[in-house]
């Protein structure tokens, strides 16, 4: 087993006494101690020393002095804390040192409790903010746009100059696109970027309760509001507030969005108050908006205030040159989060991916590529190695229409066709191939009973033709299909 690391903490003073004083504490709670008589060697170790968790820095030094040092010393990216120790302190040096970004300020003499107690906290603060850091940056890679398709270029382009201003953008296009993705990079591009970015799911909120999730809400407003709370445009007042999905928020709702993107104002449920707030709106929605608006479930005067700038995610389909490059961006963002041990997709697997229609575009191919890593064991993830809709190895039959005498013969020879292929994507399922074809079931029902494609009363088991039976003549009563194969 692995020993835990030593923390290591340099000692800066030009005073022997000193630096013995604080070794003999240091060393006897395990700490590495590192030790500079002066300013400029303090710096040369800082700049050859990996891993310094802290610094321990007298105000007064010959040459540089410990103000000038400790300037030096934050400028740099991932500086250890520094504690700055003194002998004649006063209150505005111990500001200055603070303003400067020293975590701690402790006067000479040194006693033992009050020095480990601040080398504790200080550590522990490092600690965190190094977590966050390296948190930030993987938050930043996952989400980083991967792609050389001029869709995409085009579209970061139009993120680049929408970003540092404070419009209203509207993004639209299929779910899996990555529409929170264009979102959450045009807030951290904007002015905006150290500022909250709330995410609300419109879609996934009861419309009873939108409102309070949006604007907050009063104790005793409604049943179970127990306190008092605050909703999500407070919460990222200063910043960017996301609304995905908006094409499924309720007209009443959408009235007082409206409010807000006008006025800055937002009325708790519950209350007669109007607060201010300040929040950029970036919208989102997988629905033509137009068409709702048309059917009466869209305010018109709300479109036109979310539509200032209309940004498109496009679907994978149209970008599928991108496919490959997507496939070993989430195998190393993934493998590399997770500790696992490193695999790679053959060339052949990367074909077939890249030839598959990806209707849950890069939130499926994503989904696929993690799924992969996880079950298959070998550190090649070989074609074999794909679902089997992937791989494309499932026959497909394409009707002989030179056999159709008349137009109706024709056509129910390519719905015929049509249906099973249908129920061969679905497992034979009944239900979920009437769902998918838009019919109901009792219609499809039907359509089996017309092509002959019979069902075993009682237990929902289709009966379909093998594939060298299909276009011709009729199927045979023994062929067998199962509804939820």
């Amino acid at each position: 087993m692995a020993k835990p690391r030593k923390e290591k903490i340099l000692v800066v003073d030009d005073e022997e006494n000193i630096r013995k004083s604080l070794r003999m504490i240091l060393e006897y709670e395990g700490y590495t101690l590192l030790e500079a008589p002066d300013g400029e060697d303090a710096l040369d170790i800082v700049e050859e020393t990996i891993g310094l968790d802290l610094i321990f820095l007298d105000i007064k030094l010959p040459g540089m002095d410990g103000l000038e040092v400790l300037a030096e010393i934050k400028k740099k990216p991932y500086s250890p804390e520094v504690i700055m120790i003194s002998g004649h302190g006063t209150i505005q040096t111990a500001v200055e040192a603070t303003k400067l970004g020293a975590y701690d300020f402790i006067e000479k003499p040194l006693h033992r409790e009050r020095v480990l107690l601040s080398i504790r906290n200080a550590l522990s603060q490092n600690k965190l903010i190094r977590e966050c850091q390296d948190l930030r940056k993987k938050a930043e890679k996952r989400q980083e746009f991967i792609g050389e398709h001029a869709l995409v270029k085009q579209l970061w382009k139009e993120i680049l100059k929408t970003a540092p201003t404070n419009v209203t953008v509207l993004v639209f296009g299929e779910s899996g696109t990555g529409k929170e993705l264009i979102a959450r990079a045009i807030h951290s591009h904007s002015l905006r970027g150290k500022e909250p970015f709330v995410q609300v799911n419109c879609a996934a909120i009861p419309e009873e309760l939108i409102e309070s999730e949006l604007f907050g809400h009063m104790k005793g407003a409604f049943t179970g509001a127990t306190e008092k709370k605050l909703g999500k445009f407070d919460i990222a007042d200063g910043g960017t507030i996301f609304l995905d999905e908006i094409g499924d928020m309720s007209l009443r709702t959408q009235a007082k969005v409206l409010r807000v993107l006008e006025e800055g104002e937002v009325q708790k449920v519950g209350s007669s108050n109007i607060n201010k707030v300040d929040v950029r709106v970036i919208a989102a929605t997988n629905k033509d908006l137009k068409k709702e608006i048309e059917e009466g479930n869209f305010r018109e005067d709300l479109y036109f205030r979310l539509n200032v700038v209309p940004l498109y995610s496009p679907a994978l389909r149209e970008r599928k040159e991108d496919i490959p490059q997507l496939i070993n961006y989430f195998c190393m963002v993934f493998i590399d989060e997770n500790n696992f041990k490193v695999k790679k997709f053959s060339e052949s697997a990367i074909e077939a991916m890249t030839k598959f229609p990806w209707k849950g575009n890069v939130r499926e191919l994503k989904n696929v590529v993690e799924r992969l890593i996880i079950m298959t064991e070998d550190d090649i993830i070989d074609r074999k190695d794909l679902p089997e809709q992937i791989r494309g190895e499932v026959d497909v039959f394409l009707p002989d229409i030179r056999k159709a005498k008349s137009l109706k013969e024709f056509r129910d020879i390519a719905e015929k066709e049509f249906i099973l292929s249908k129920l061969e994507t679905n497992n034979w399922n009944i239900s979920q191939t009437a769902r998918e074809i838009e019919t109901p079931r009792s219609n499809l029902y039907k359509k089996l009973e017309q092509y002959g494609i019979k069902i075993k009363a009682g237990v929902g088991e289709v009966v379909a033709p093998s594939s060298h039976q299909r276009g011709g003549g009729e199927e045979s009563p023994n062929s067998k299909g199962q509804d939820g194969r």
